[in-house]
């Protein structure tokens, strides 16, 4: 059975009409059609929430071209009666941009392709009553493993994916889904209260369900162990890095610098570095959606440009850059297939979508066996870097104290990490043959507009400077 959305494919004439009339007129004319369904399920030891997932959303988006300007016009239905009311507003809102814009992009270029494109998950269809009841058992069952827990939140997100794309050469579908699995505890000894958190994603529902067994465990174990966490003295130090940490560092050193709208805008020294080395000889890096099965994997962007496997860094040498079609049409490029919207309702921007560094050699047990003096960082919190100045931040849940080549068992927290991007990838010593890629998170741009992206790799040995951030309550 077809999954793909019933409305987008009863919807597909008009839209055809809508972009045959505006072809008269325009060199260039596209139309997105999404439609995105998402539930989103939490249980604790005292309530059950169930919501609309954060990127459900039903619409379309016409883009036009015309004086080397693209103008985009969103409208949430479309009737045989409506279409000439969005010709006249997009002639208006075309009329107005090429007055105003000092953009000189050319028009895209495509290539005829009609294709359907279907990821299926065949998993056990599941009602609402019983993932909320199995989510309780899941609740439980952490509260009972140790009487410091105060309350185990566990968290289940399914989306389905239905996209359409058509231009005058191309008529493109697409379905998939994902779904993501959250785990929170929050245990208190006395006076003293901490908490840690879990979340993975998954193509497949069953993956996601029992995910769950392990992951509570491992939640509740570090939360208990942060309760004797101790702040970590600033300095710079021999790191191995857990690979959400390592998918951070490569999300945020090398992954917004080679967004290339920043190229555009000229906020991004990396295009000063193309070809030149910029990491150990030990770092390959990846980007795209095809690039891996995670949760930023599709078969087509925002604009239309199939999903790709982009390859930014090969052995130390940076070598590429993502973008997309509008930024490629400027710079002479090549689009990338990462022109992604946070929905119908927003703006392209050249995003990441699954970026990670290559798996290596080393196993981990030898490369922490490596360190005199140093710490395991695991659990990414957040990061930001400044693509116009290569400085980098990034925080991390806790670290392990290793001594001799050993864990001491002392645990620090939290931990914030910092340093010149260039100088971090160019001390990275060893890179294990463990290989993770983290698929529950999201990443901001803009006005804040929100995607679903991936990153991970194996774990690395490095240098970075390590400090530590005081929250004053008031």
């Amino acid at each position: 059975m077809d999954k793909f959305s019933k409305y987008l494919k009863k919807k597909k004439p008009l839209v055809r009409k809508l972009i045959e009339k505006l072809a008269h007129e325009y060199e260039f004319v596209s139309v997105l059609g999404t439609d995105v369904k998402g539930k989103i399920y939490y249980v604790d030891k005292s309530s059950v929430v169930i919501s609309s997932s954060s990127i459900t959303e039903c619409g379309f988006v016409l883009r036009v071209f015309y004086k080397g300007v693209y103008s985009e016009y969103s409208f949430s239905e479309l009737e045989e009666k409506s279409i000439d009311k969005i010709i006249n507003e997009i002639n208006t809102l075309v009329n107005e941009n090429v007055k105003t814009s000092k953009v000189n992009a050319k028009p895209i270029q495509e290539e005829e392709l009609v294709k359907k494109f279907r990821r299926k998950d065949n998993s056990v269809v599941h009602s609402p009553e019983e993932l909320t009841t199995l989510l309780k058992e899941y609740s439980d069952y952490g509260m009972k493993l140790n009487d410091k827990v105060i309350n185990v939140k566990v968290g289940f997100e399914n989306n389905e994916v239905s996209k359409m794309y058509l231009s005058t050469k191309r008529d493109l579908e697409q379905y998939y889904t994902w779904n993501n699995s959250h785990c929170f505890a929050l245990v208190r000894d006395g006076q003293n209260m901490k908490y840690y958190y879990n979340m993975d994603g998954y193509a497949k529902v069953d993956e996601a369900l029992e995910s769950f067994k392990g992951m509570i465990d491992d939640t509740v174990t570090v939360a208990l162990e942060l309760l004797d966490a101790t702040l970590p003295v600033p300095g710079v130090y021999t790191i191995i890095t857990d690979p959400s940490i390592t998918g951070l560092i490569a999300h945020e050193a090398f992954g917004h610098g080679l967004e290339m709208d920043m190229f555009v805008k000229d906020r991004a020294k990396s295009q000063e570095y193309m070809n030149k080395e910029v990491a150990s000889k030990l770092i390959t890096m990846h980007d795209g959606a095809s690039a891996t099965l995670s949760a930023a994997s599709y078969f087509f962007d925002d604009e239309g440009v199939l999903a790709q496997d982009t390859i930014i860094i090969n052995k130390g040498i940076l070598v590429g850059g993502i973008c997309d079609s509008v930024s490629a049409s400027i710079l002479n490029y090549h689009p990338t297939g990462n022109g992604r919207r946070e929905s119908y309702k927003r703006k392209v921007y050249t995003r990441m979508t699954n970026t990670f560094f290559e798996k290596g050699k080393t196993k981990l047990d030898d490369m922490i066996k490596s360190v005199d003096y140093g710490y395991y960082i695991a659990q990414t919190n957040n990061g930001m870097e400044d693509p116009k100045n290569w400085g980098i931040q990034c925080t991390a849940v806790f670290g392990r104290e290793i001594k001799n080549g050993a864990f001491t068992g002392k645990v620090i927290s939290p931990v914030v990490m910092s340093g010149y991007v260039i100088d971090l990838l160019e001390s990275i010593s060893m890179v294990s043959n463990d290989f993770k890629i983290e698929g529950a998170g999201s990443c901001g741009k803009g006005y804040k507009e929100w995607v679903r992206v991936s990153d991970g790799g194996g774990c690395i040995k490095a240098q970075v400077k390590i400090g530590w951030v005081w929250l004053k309550k008031f």
